[in-house]
């Protein structure tokens, strides 16, 4: 059993500053620049290149029409809305585009509306989670405290995702900013563009797509991915000035990256101690890390399986 989700103190060495990291840990002024760099180009492909695998998934289930293809094409899109809101969350850090006013228009249009999320509110709260993770303006205090936790809790609490409890109480919200000012257009906003996917299912004659290939989706396994994700990150941590003890440091593989956590959102710890630098250049700066034995192997868990069974190998907490 896991008392603690904390790691050890010899698994957190001071090893920090060293010829290349600041006492912080990012990088020397002369170093950082390249690695904080934003590839503009390669950033427009990759969203051209996620509607189109979003694209795929919903055509090759109206071509082939088969109920049980329905059903795959149901979970697949699943990492699709976690492509969206990982490239969202690059959009809030304003590390899209080096334009700015390109950024928020990509990062709000086509990335965060389609996805049922308020930009500029998820930027404000994930702020304040980056200025001081599970300090007194943590907005995700709630998914992240009580691990380790049992199994039988873990599994309730991805159930509620999996038949769209927890959905629904994100949606909620979303209905009741229609009646206040302040919040009013932005969640019009929200629910036009979902609006105008209707109305383009509908004049296609396939208006079954957007509740069972997108809203479902959204509703359900995108709950169960977000969870699951979320938890690694910071799942049963503390409030430290080191980060190391605020993020779980987990090892990269093909499958996880294509499920849970894609375009380097696992190399999460390294994000932390940096979060100016873009995702595509997070397992460069994790490399930095590990070589300045800031990064200990002994901090890294092997897989993320291996991280949720010690997320809830506890035997008698209450759920």
């Amino acid at each position: 059993m896991v008392a603690t989700m904390v790691p050890d103190d010899t698994l957190t060495p001071s090893v920090l500053p060293t010829d290349r990291l600041l006492p912080s840990g990012v990088l020397r002024p002369e170093l950082r620049v390249p690695m904080r760099r934003i590839a503009d180009t390669r950033n427009a492909l990759t969203i051209v290149v996620l509607y189109l695998h979003a694209a795929a998934v919903i055509g090759g289930a109206l071509w082939i029409g088969h109920p049980a293809v329905y059903a795959v094409s149901f979970v697949l899109m699943g990492p699709v809305f976690a492509r969206l809101l990982i490239l969202n969350h690059e959009a809030a850090h304003r590390m899209l585009f080096t334009n700015r006013r390109v950024n928020d228009w990509v990062g709000k249009w086509l990335l965060a509306y389609p996805a049922f999320t308020p930009i500029d509110a998820y930027r404000r709260g994930h702020m304040a989670h980056h200025r001081e993770e599970f300090g007194p303006d943590e907005p995700d205090l709630a998914f992240y405290r009580g691990y380790p936790t049992t199994r039988a809790s873990l599994r309730r609490k991805l159930t509620r995702d999996a038949v769209g409890i927890s959905g629904y109480k994100n949606l909620v919200p979303l209905f009741r900013a229609l009646t206040k000012p302040s919040t009013r257009r932005v969640a019009a906003s929200i629910l036009g563009v979902q609006v105008l996917m209707i109305v383009v299912c509908v004049l296609a004659g396939v208006w079954w797509v957007y509740p069972v290939l997108w809203f479902g989706p959204w509703m359900t396994v995108w709950r169960v991915i977000n969870r699951l994700r979320s938890i690694a990150e910071h799942g049963g941590m503390t409030r430290d000035d080191d980060r190391r003890r605020t993020t779980h440091v987990v090892r990269q593989r093909w499958l996880a990256r294509w499920w849970i956590v894609p375009y380097h959102t696992g190399w999460h710890l390294a994000h932390h101690v940096d979060m100016g630098v873009p995702w595509r250049n997070l397992p460069a700066f994790h490399a930095e890390l590990v070589r300045a034995g800031y990064v200990t192997p002994g901090l890294e868990y092997p897989s993320y399986p291996a991280l949720w069974r010690a997320l809830s190998s506890r035997t008698d907490a209450a759920s």
